[in-house]
């Protein structure tokens, strides 16, 4: 027979069986191992956001620069349709064809890089000036494969 007593406690309470004093331990959490495999994975998680999250922002942006091209290309051939000359500057579309001069998403600038050509755009045209605008900025974009200048 065995003579070990058994605590009537014991009974009523399963957790008295898990006590250090009986040899057995119950210890809740994680192990080190799960932690540093969770923080792993969060990292790796986060990495691709990262990177995901800068061509998005990067996209924003050429999509900025196409239609602040577009608008300002349009404002040019509007000043010179109504005042019968070419804008000498890009201020001078400024307030009545453009709300105000748009900066360059690129270079986070005005400084845009106007074209001056002797073309005219209609036979009264007294004055060539401005016929055309690009970005000041000589980087290439990574989605068109050209120069933002060059837009």
């Amino acid at each position: 027979m065995n003579a070990r007593k058994e605590n009537p406690s014991s009974r009523a309470n399963p957790r008295a069986l898990c006590s250090p004093r009986n040899g057995y331990s119950h210890q809740r959490g994680f192990t080190l191992i799960e932690l540093l495999i969770v923080i792993t994975i969060i990292l790796i998680l986060v990495g691709i956001a990262a990177g995901r999250y800068d061509k998005a922002v990067l996209r924003s942006k050429e999509a900025v620069l196409h239609q602040d091209l577009m608008e300002m290309r349009k404002a040019i051939d509007n000043y010179t349709l109504d005042k019968q000359a070419a804008p000498q500057s890009l201020d001078d579309l400024v307030p009545n064809y453009l709300h105000v001069l748009p900066v360059d998403p690129i270079t986070n600038a005005k400084d845009w890089a106007p074209q001056v050509d002797n073309v005219v755009l209609t036979p009264d045209q007294a004055s060539s000036g401005i016929t055309d605008v690009h970005s000041a900025s000589d980087k290439v974009s990574p989605f068109e494969g050209t120069a933002y200048n060059t837009w």
